[in-house]
């Protein structure tokens, strides 16, 4: 086909060229492009999925923990069970962390975390949760049921080493009427 300026335009004579081609034509070149039964010829033997082995187990990230040695931590998640630990709770504080804490009827020991943004980025935030996440679950066992705790971090705890938080936690915990009390 011709275009305006006399020349013949590849594109509008490829689909052209495309539209006159019968049913089993075009059934055969789409075949064509198919790299054979697997649909992976060619692909590195890496890259292939084993046909007969199925799904694999995945690797833990840390090594030599198993489910039973880490304890789950109940978090707070609502806004209302957040207001009511800052309404009806008491307080103690160090100068990198504020703890917070409401007797509950429940069996269980909630835990709520807060990381206002005067630590850092989300970078830092994160960071610190990570920290106060572990040293919580190796002192859930002194704690007990029935509670509420909020753990706020101050901005000290961004730059705090992880030691350091846990002295905090501890001086919290020891200061206030949560470990020992059941």
């Amino acid at each position: 086909m011709k275009g305006p300026n006399g020349n013949v335009n590849e594109e509008t004579a490829r689909i052209h060229d495309e539209e006159d081609l019968s049913a089993q034509e075009a059934l055969a070149q789409a075949r064509a492009w198919l790299h054979g039964p697997d649909g992976n010829e060619g692909w590195t033997p890496r890259a292939r999925s084993p046909s007969s082995e199925g799904a694999q187990a995945t690797d833990r990230l840390t090594a030599g923990l198993s489910d039973e040695t880490v304890p789950v931590l109940p978090m707070l998640r609502r806004h209302a069970d957040f207001e009511a630990i800052g309404r009806h709770g008491t307080a103690r504080t160090t100068p990198t962390l504020v703890l917070r804490w409401m007797r509950t009827g429940r069996a269980e020991t909630r835990i709520g975390l807060s990381t206002p943004r005067s630590i850092g980025g989300a970078v830092q935030r994160n960071r610190v949760r990570r920290r106060l996440r572990s040293l919580l679950r190796e002192r859930i066992g002194q704690i007990g049921p029935g509670w509420d705790l909020l753990l706020i971090a101050r901005p000290a705890a961004g730059k705090a080493e992880q030691t350091e938080l846990g002295k905090a936690i501890d001086a919290l915990l020891a200061r206030s009427e949560i470990v020992g009390h059941r």
